[in-house]
């Protein structure tokens, strides 16, 4: 089957491409030269489209920044059924992706549940499950090989997932410059450093990065989009921006030409933890480098001091981010570093990553953005509140707010100013003056 890439280059446009491009209220021909060119992607698995709820999403250049919600099960916590309560309240308030990273035991019930329960696009991180099994094996990750890890990522792409984050920029030459470098936390991404482990224990090449053309044969055969993964990304603001972590993104961009050629999609992951007067650079040099390729972040985060308020430090620097050219933010939930999150986590960090990524939009220009916010100064000035509840990004917590704290009397304005309302006073006397 081809892929969406090799369709439209044929002339013959998907469905899932007409439904982007009206989704994006974008000219179609946008849409197909964004696809042709790399800077828009749109992560759609063969076996997962073929699913009547399934709704495409299309990331990159002049496109809505769209935001992903990671779920998951961990040794500590299997919940099969949390995790789909979880998935529940992301769809309900707007995720545009879902990221299983589970590592409980079983890993691969919850990725299929997962899948057949979202009708928006799924991705994974195989090397999670390798490992878990390499450990089941072999009693150590050291001793996977690397037809089991490809097998994995073969059954990840046989099951539906629609895009997979795979760390091949973690590379022997990156780990050489990591023990120059001097960080203060050297790698935290957890994919990232299992394969450093594989890499130090059998000193030998990342198999992700010297069968990149295996790796891309899987991802054709299933039309799944390679999400090429920081491994090297900065833990902390200390570490922002480092040779490292330019290394492996000049590796990264390397790699998304090979892609291109194959006519396999890929977006480019990104930092981390990165101050505000950096923000922005990262941004230009991952399109430089990347020519163009669709930027997805995590956060990034603005300062290391606010566990429990990450959603914030995130927001933040999403907003920032998405302004200066990224494409897809990873939410942060408040339990970022602490713990695995719940539903209301969930709940709190997408609604922080969608604020974030509708105010980068208003600046970008993106078809819609501004007029949803002119909507919702018309409902104010009007003082609908039913129309304020339907515009707001989160309709329920607005409306739980307005009625838990009510005003006594004049129930057209609310009690914090009451009679004073600036608005009704400006509307029923003071325009009687003119």
């Amino acid at each position: 089957m081809a892929t969406i890439v090799e369709l439209v280059k044929k002339g013959d446009i998907p469905i899932e491409v007409k439904k982007v491009a009206d989704d994006e209220k974008r000219n179609i021909d946008y849409i197909i030269q964004g696809l042709i060119d790399g800077t828009i992607v749109i992560p759609a698995n063969i076996f997962h489209r073929k699913n009547e709820n399934f709704i495409p999403k299309g990331i990159g250049k002049g496109l809505k920044t769209k935001v992903n919600v990671n779920l998951g099960t961990s040794a500590d916590i299997e919940n099969l059924q949390l995790e789909l309560e979880k998935l529940k309240v992301a769809l309900k308030y707007g995720a545009d992706a879902i990221m299983d990273l589970s590592t409980g035991k079983d890993i691969e019930t919850t990725r299929k549940v997962i899948i057949a329960n979202s009708p928006v696009m799924v991705g994974t991180v195989p090397i999670y499950e390798a490992v878990v099994e390499a450990v089941e094996k072999h009693e150590f990750i050291g001793k996977m090989t690397p037809d089991e890890l490809f097998d994995v990522i073969e059954r990840h792409c046989k099951d539906g997932v629609d895009f997979i984050t795979v760390h091949c920029g973690v590379t022997l030459s990156s780990l050489e410059r990591l023990q120059k470098e001097g960080r203060i936390m050297n790698i935290v991404s957890r994919g990232g450093s299992l394969i450093a482990e594989w890499m130090v224990y059998n000193e030998k090449e990342n198999p992700l990065y010297e069968q990149y053309d295996r790796l891309l044969e899987i991802a054709k055969k299933y039309d799944v989009t390679l999400s090429l993964g920081d491994g090297m990304r900065p833990g902390c603001l200390a570490d922002a921006t480092d040779r490292c972590q330019i290394e492996e993104l000049i590796t990264l961009g390397e790699l998304v030409d090979r892609a291109r050629e194959a006519d396999v999609q890929v977006m480019v992951e990104g930092p981390g933890h990165v101050p505000l007067n950096q923000i922005e650079a990262n941004i230009t040099l991952q399109k430089r480098l990347c020519h163009e390729a669709p930027f997805y972040v995590l956060g990034p985060i603005v300062t290391d001091i606010a566990p429990g308020y990450d959603h914030i430090t995130a927001a933040i620097g999403g907003a920032i981010a998405a302004k200066a050219g990224a494409d897809f933010l990873c939410y942060v939930t408040p339990a970022e570093h602490l713990a695995l999150p719940d539903v209301n986590d969930v709940r709190e960090g997408l609604i922080a990553s969608k604020i974030a990524g509708h105010a980068a939009d208003i600046v970008k220009g993106v078809p819609g953005a501004t007029e949803w916010d002119i909507a919702m100064a018309k409902a104010r000035d009007e003082l609908d509140w039913e129309k304020q509840f339907e515009l707001a990004i989160d309709p329920d917590k607005a409306r739980e707010y307005r009625e838990r704290r009510a005003p006594k009397k004049d129930e057209e304005t609310c009690s914090m100013c009451g009679n004073l309302c600036a608005v009704k006073t400006f509307n029923e006397r003071v325009k009687k003056l003119k």
